[in-house]
């Protein structure tokens, strides 16, 4: 392969024409050809990169030698049957979140880029904020003593999709987070959700996640609320991390508050005392970086060096696993889904 790699974009919408931009910025990658089956999508491509090549057709963009590698953008429902015929064609994939919509499908598409030795990566874009990088950081470290439990926040006024309800568009990102900052998938998932919309799709939905050693994730997502947040928080027994992407200034906070049993006898039947920890707040300083640069970077990396990435098939089936659970607890009015 040539120094610089040459890389197609199929699907350019909104995330489509970001990652146009990414490849084109690096120095290592060129990309090539944009495909879409919108003629208006491809109009205003043209307008921002004239010099790129358009077209409609699928088939000819893998079917050339020019193209080293795709990057899926499409409907989450058509994620399986494009990434498919690529890795078929002898392309490096990276896909978007999710991988597939369901668990068939990804290990179809694991054991094909295994088959045929191409790397095959998912867009799970928040693993590349050096915020959440700083908050694994200070699991790593031990900083937060036992964790006890995480919650998530993913709400705005849509967009909304219509090929996958918003537990399937939204909470992937904060699935691979919790996955990422554990290093463990959990064992039982339960979810519940409203189509408060009416329309054909939850647009609202909780999901509670059992993580190994009795650690619990919660996830809110929301179509519906007028408030756009996007936080995640870890509570240990020393300290709490806080992690606000819409906050610029202090993206990460460390509450140096926490509660845990003391190991003295009990004073009586039922009751345990406590040891109380109170300190400051710590706003560490967090790189500033481009999460999605970042990723497309680690991509370029592993297909050169033959890496597995960070974001691997592996981590995408876990992410589409846990999903396809919290749509059948969905089904279930709540009920919890174990995971082999």
């Amino acid at each position: 392969m040539n120094s610089q790699i040459n890389v197609a974009i199929l699907g350019c919408g909104y995330w489509g024409i970001n990652y146009v931009r990414i490849f084109s910025e690096l120095p290592e990658s060129k990309v090539n050809v944009i495909c879409d089956q919108e003629p208006g999508c491809l109009e205003r491509a043209k307008q921002r990169f004239p010099n790129i090549k358009l077209t409609t057709d699928v088939e000819t963009v893998l079917q050339s030698k020019e193209v080293d590698v795709a990057v899926v953008c499409t409907e989450a429902t058509s994620h399986y049957d494009v990434t498919r015929q690529c890795l078929t064609q002898g392309k490096h994939v990276l896909v978007e979140k999710p991988m597939t919509t369901t668990v068939p499908d990804a290990e179809d598409l694991l054991d094909l880029a295994r088959s045929n030795d191409k790397t095959l990566m998912v867009g799970h874009t928040f693993l590349y904020n050096p915020g959440i990088q700083r908050v694994k950081s200070c699991i790593e470290q031990d900083k937060l003593g036992q964790i006890y439990y995480l919650y998530a926040r993913r709400t705005n006024l849509g967009p909304i999709r219509k090929d996958v309800n918003a537990l399937w568009d939204l909470a992937p990102h904060d699935v691979s987070i919790f996955n990422y900052l554990l290093d463990s998938t959990p064992e039982w998932v339960n979810a519940i959700g409203a189509k408060v919309l009416r329309n054909s799709r939850e647009d609202v939905g909780f999901i509670t996640l059992g993580y190994p050693n009795g650690i619990l994730g919660h996830i809110h997502v929301s179509w519906a609320d007028p408030n756009k947040v996007r936080e995640v928080v870890v509570v240990g027994s020393r300290k709490r991390v806080f992690f606000n992407d819409l906050d610029n200034l202090e993206r990460v906070r460390i509450f140096e508050k926490g509660v845990a049993p003391t190991p003295s006898e009990a004073p009586g039947y039922g009751e345990y005392p406590f040891l109380m920890r109170d300190g400051d707040i710590i706003s560490p300083k967090i790189e500033i970086s481009e999460p999605l640069k970042n990723q497309a970077r680690h991509f370029l990396t592993c297909v050169k060096e033959n890496r597995q990435p960070l974001t691997g098939g592996k981590e995408g089936l876990d992410v589409v696993r846990i999903l396809e659970a919290a749509n059948q607890s969905l089904a279930l009015r709540g009920a919890p889904i174990t995971l082999a």
